[in-house]
Parts: C-alpha cells; sequence; structure tokens
C-alpha cells in the first residue's frame, strides 16, 4: 500500500463534488465536526460503557469514552506524522499531516453503531438468531418468494457494532442526505477494524461490513488501494488501512486505562491496589520522579488522575515508535496482531495485569452482570416483538408497533433482508433509558403520564 494514494479527501456520496470550501478547516476535520455535532454522537452519552450509568459518582460513558479515545488518536496520529515525516522527505506536503485528524475522527465514530447495553446488547441480537425464534428467518420465505442469501444470514448471526458503525456512516437511510454522513473516503476506511464479510468472522463475531454496504467498502478499498488478502466474494478479506492500528490502540489504552480508574471511584480496587496497577508500566527512576510530583499532590484521587494520564502518555509513545518501526510490514499488510501486542516486556506485562484485574474485579462485579443481565433481556424482548411485526405487518398489534418507528427506518422495503436490518437500525439506535423505557411500555409495567 502506498501513503499517497491511502490519504484521500474523496467523499463517499459526493464523488464528483469539486466544490470548495471558503475557509481554513481541512476535510477531515470537517469530518471531526460532522460527527461531533450529529444525533448518533449525542446519544452515546446515555450509553452504557461498562459500569452503570452514574448516579453520585461519575463513570464513564460512550460519550466520555469516544472523546478521550479520539484525544488519545489525535496525538498518536500527529506523533507518527512527525516521525514519518523526517522518515520520509520525499513523500509530498499533505500526505502524512492529515493523520491526526483522520484518526481523531475515527475515534470518535467507533462506537456510533454500538447498541444499547454494548456488549450485552450484541449478544442479544446474535443469540435471538441463533437460537431463538429468529432462526427460522435462515429458511423463511417472504409471501413475495424473497430469502435471506448465506452472507446476508451470517450478518444477523454475528451481528457487530463495528460492521454496524461502518453501516450507520454509509448507508443511504430515508429522509437523510445521499450517502449517509458523506464522510471521506480515509476517514471511513480508518474505522474498520476488520476489514472482512462476515462469512470470515467465524466463532469471532467480528467483522467490518454488512452484506448491505459491501459495495460501499469495496468502492473505497479500490480508490485507497487497500490490499485484498482475499478477493473471493464469499470470503471478501482485506488488509487494514493503516491507521486503523492507531485507532485501535487509542481504544485499547483508554478502555484499559479508564476502566481502572473508574474501579477505583466505585471501589472496586483499593487505593493500593490501583497504585500498584499504575505504577508498575514504570520502571525505578521513573517511580521515584513521579513520587515527587506527590509533593504538589495530596488527594489519593489526584494522585491516581496524575499516575493514569504518565501512563496513558507513556503507552501512547511507546505504540507511536511500535508503528514506525513496523511501518513496512503494515503497508504490506504483513504485521500480525495490534500495536499494543508489541509493548516493550514491562509495559506489555503491566497492561495483560490490568486486563486481568478487569475481567476478575470489574466486568464481573455484580453491578456490572446485573446491567448485562436486564441489557440482554431488553434487548431480545424487542427485537422479538418488532421482528415479528415486521413479518407479519397486517396484524393490530403489528401495526401498532410500527407506528412507533421513525420513517426513516425501512420496515416496508421491498427486501426481506432490508426490513430485517432495518429493525436493527432501529433498536442500535436506541439509548439505554429509552429502550427500558420503550421495554417497560411495552410490558405494561409503564404508562405515559397524563
Amino acid at each position: 500500500m502506498d501513503w499517497k494514494q491511502l490519504i484521500s479527501h474523496k467523499r463517499l456520496g459526493k464523488e464528483d463534488s469539486h466544490k470548495t470550501h471558503a475557509e481554513l478547516r481541512t476535510e477531515f476535520q470537517r469530518d471531526y465536526d460532522r460527527l461531533i455535532f450529529s444525533a448518533p454522537f449525542r446519544r452515546l452519552q446515555n450509553k452504557t460503557q461498562v459500569f452503570p450509568l452514574p448516579g453520585s459518582i461519575f463513570v464513564h460513558n460512550r460519550l466520555t469514552h469516544s472523546l478521550e479515545v479520539s484525544s488519545v488518536g489525535r496525538s498518536l496520529g500527529n506523533d507518527t506524522a512527525r516521525q514519518l515525516r523526517k522518515l520520509h522527505p520525499e513523500v509530498p506536503e499533505g500526505v502524512f499531516e492529515p493523520f491526526g485528524s483522520i484518526v481523531s475522527a475515527a475515534c470518535l465514530a467507533h462506537d456510533l453503531g454500538n447498541p444499547p447495553f454494548g456488549h450485552s446488547g450484541e449478544r442479544a441480537i446474535i443469540s435471538y438468531f441463533k437460537e431463538g425464534n429468529g432462526a427460522r428467518l435462515q429458511t423463511y420465505t417472504a409471501p413475495d418468494g424473497d430469502r435471506l442469501t448465506p452472507g446476508q444470514w451470517n450478518d444477523l448471526t454475528h451481528f457487530d457494532g463495528n460492521a454496524n458503525t461502518f453501516r450507520l456512516l454509509t448507508h443511504q437511510f430515508q429522509g437523510r442526505r445521499r450517502g449517509g454522513f458523506v464522510m471521506t473516503y480515509s476517514t471511513l476506511a480508518a474505522i474498520v477494524k476488520y476489514p472482512y464479510t462476515s462469512s470470515v468472522a467465524g466463532s469471532k463475531a467480528k467483522f467490518g461490513f454488512f452484506e448491505s454496504e459491501r459495495e460501499s467498502y469495496l468502492r473505497i478499498a479500490d480508490e485507497l488501494g487497500l490490499s485484498c488478502k482475499n478477493p473471493a466474494p464469499e470470503s471478501l478479506c482485506y488488509a487494514r488501512h493503516p491507521l486503523v492500528y492507531l485507532v485501535e490502540a487509542a481504544d485499547d489504552i483508554c478502555y484499559e486505562i479508564m476502566d481502572i480508574e473508574d474501579a477505583h471511584k466505585l471501589r472496586l480496587l483499593s487505593d493500593e491496589q490501583t497504585m500498584s496497577l499504575l505504577f508498575a508500566f514504570f520502571n525505578k527512576v521513573q517511580c521515584r520522579h513521579i513520587e515527587r510530583s506527590f509533593d504538589e499532590v495530596t488527594d489519593i484521587n489526584e494522585r491516581i488522575v496524575y499516575l493514569r494520564s504518565c501512563v496513558i502518555n507513556a503507552l501512547e509513545q511507546a505504540c507511536t515508535q511500535i508503528f514506525v518501526t513496523n511501518e513496512r510490514l503494515i503497508l504490506d499488510g504483513t504485521f500480525v496482531g495490534s500495536l499494543i501486542d508489541h509493548l516493550p516486556p514491562h509495559l506489555l506485562s503491566a497492561y495483560r495485569a490490568c486486563e486481568q484485574v478487569a475481567r476478575k474485579h470489574i466486568y464481573q462485579c455484580r453491578d456490572v452482570v446485573d446491567i448485562d443481565l436486564a441489557g440482554y433481556r431488553i434487548i431480545y424482548t424487542l427485537l422479538e416483538l418488532m421482528m415479528e411485526a415486521m413479518l407479519s405487518p397486517e396484524k393490530a398489534y403489528s401495526k401498532l408497533l410500527i407506528s412507533r418507528v421513525s420513517s426513516q427506518y425501512q420496515l416496508q422495503a421491498p427486501r426481506l433482508y432490508d426490513r430485517v436490518m432495518a429493525v436493527l437500525d432501529y433498536l442500535s439506535g436506541m439509548t439505554d433509558v429509552y429502550a427500558l423505557d420503550l421495554y417497560r411500555k411495552i410490558n405494561g409495567n409503564s404508562l405515559p403520564m397524563v
């Protein structure tokens, strides 16, 4: 792959537009601004990150997480660009310089497609099609004779928030401007963490684009010159756009380290446990330097905030160096694993320790498990009811349910697959609170106040 081709200002849906803007923003900065002012981005404030949405103690939701990932991503992009500029002075101006803007925009968007209740919502959707009443759709024939293809069925049984993000940003929803958000090719490519179809996902249930957006991704991949690892239509697989590695690293850094800080705030981890986990990222000399700063910071919470910022900075610098060192492998599409996987031994050991503590003390704590259980039931139930309404729209109850759905969701689309995806669009666009409120009303547990 070639950097000069990988960075493109062309916009999906406006390929032939040559309109110039009388402003100083770059096209990639415009991507960032379109995202941050969008309704799907605002809704992230009411979507669970890990812990239940905040009460008296504020912890991260999807919105604050995305903003922090975007901030780290901008640093990764800018620092990488500066180093590559020194290594490749022959590359034209304007190729490396936009890295920070592209990565920060992609980071901002990376969770937009997640359904309510995060991974629990994803699992509920997958379970409905694999084990629940949705399994009948594999062999279902619509009144007009339409059926799901094997690839379309794989999309449903491997439903993934990553692929749904790409759909949200590119799908031509009714009532929206042509081409969805009309993002640049490079920003869209930097979002696709798993650049292959659901048929390649296997048991991991991770893939980059639904069958409905296959042509959009192919257009982007062809324009940017992304390496194709397997051109077979049923198992299409590409190499990642190189900047995906920086987006992934920003996400990995933020969720792992910030989850530790949130767990400390909620007293799931003691002061000593938290300090020990974070100090493990540094050698003795670095630890003494940090401890000297504590003379001016006496509050334990502020000390942990400062220490956490030092950890994020150390990981950001390490990932930048790993990317630059492995630039050739990344451009060849042969780099294996994530940037985090290639951290120096002392940093990787400290990072893995945080992962182990998170799995044991955070992701399995009672409040998190309770949210998972409730979220699973809410999404599963809503999906079951809405799918039945879509398949039998002539029924009285179906008409009532469908009447609540905005016209932008094409529940009466000609193809069966598009109607199924419209139901998933509707559900995945909900906030946690909206999904809970609708669930209560449908079950008769809540009525509108008169």
